[in-house]
């Protein structure tokens, strides 16, 4: 199966179990995790990796990741900085890798468009606009995940 849009991408993704939506989450998210230097962050996605994390492991990750999402939320200020709002977009992509799945809840899809928005902010704060290619390298990783 090739992915080609977001309605695709988002069906795919809601056909996965929320262990396998961890997964697939944290590959998104390191696609985009250069943009922020938190090292709670890292090791919730490094977490996500993981097919064999447990429940305690993923509530402590969900915790730290979410600590730094607030955190760099304040950090964000009310003059715009792009590179702290990409950052901020990134633990928000990160939370989503390991918090609590409820039952219709897509954490994969959530964490792809934080990681998109993380992208956008990061172009911007470059001069660049707000053209990216993040959902095309998302179609991607799906895609190779899939096919694993």
């Amino acid at each position: 199966m090739t992915i080609g849009n977001d309605k695709e991408f988002k069906a795919a993704l809601a056909g996965l179990d929320p262990a396998r939506q961890r997964q697939v989450a944290a590959r998104f998210v390191g696609s985009v995790l250069a943009l922020c230097g938190d090292v709670r962050v890292a090791g919730a996605v490094n977490a996500a990796k993981r097919p064999d994390i447990t429940e305690v492991e993923l509530g402590a990750m969900y915790l730290a990741a979410k600590a730094a999402s607030v955190e760099s939320y304040t950090q964000c200020g009310r003059e715009t900085d792009w590179s702290a709002q990409a950052g901020h977009f990134v633990c928000k992509a990160a939370v989503n890798c390991v918090k609590p799945a409820a039952e219709h809840d897509n954490l994969a899809w959530d964490a792809a468009m934080e990681a998109r928005m993380a992208r956008t902010c990061a172009s911007i704060a470059g001069g660049e606009g707000t053209e990216t290619r993040e959902a095309e390298q998302q179609y991607r990783i799906l895609d190779a995940f899939l096919s694993e």
